[in-house]
């Protein structure tokens, strides 16, 4: 699959999750080397008002979502792949008032099971907020839900 058409297909399932509408989660980047995902600084994520510090749990459904998003980057067609496992390791807070992106890549994939890890970062990766592993399970196509929530993520009329 080609990267326009992965951010694509990334763009209309992020746009299809309630928490990510909620949040404000939007995809940054997609490609065959993974999923990045934006988490806009609002004061809605706020997890301390006295530090303006997003909460741990805004954190957590980024890196749930960008992982089990990168999952897009490894198959050759759209498959439903609920979380496993899911362990984050949080390295430091976010500063406040910017902006967290959530990079996720898929390093193993069986025929069961798909395998992901990756950080939570504000200016640099390489300064990460969190890093992030997980599991998740494959359904396989036909337990991908509906066909119209399915025909929504590929782009193709319900």
């Amino acid at each position: 699959m080609t990267e326009n058409l992965l951010l694509e297909r990334a763009t209309r399932f992020v746009s299809a999750l309630r928490h990510c509408q909620v949040l404000g989660i939007n995809v940054h980047e997609a490609g065959e080397e993974g999923m990045t995902l934006v988490l806009p600084y609002t004061p809605a994520i706020v997890g301390d008002p006295t530090t303006g510090v997003i909460h741990g749990g805004a954190l957590t459904s980024l890196m749930d979502t960008a992982c089990g998003m990168a999952t897009l980057c490894v198959l050759p067609e759209f498959e439903v792949c609920p979380t496993l496992d899911l362990r984050i390791d949080y390295m430091h807070p976010a500063e406040p008032h910017k902006p967290v992106y959530g990079f996720a890549q898929c390093y193993r994939v069986t025929t069961d099971v798909i395998f992901t890890r990756g950080v939570a970062y504000q200016d640099d990766p390489q300064q990460p907020i969190a890093h992030v592993v997980g599991t998740f399970i494959r359904m396989g196509k036909r337990l991908s839900g509906t066909q119209g929530f399915r025909s929504t993520i590929k782009g193709e009329q319900a």
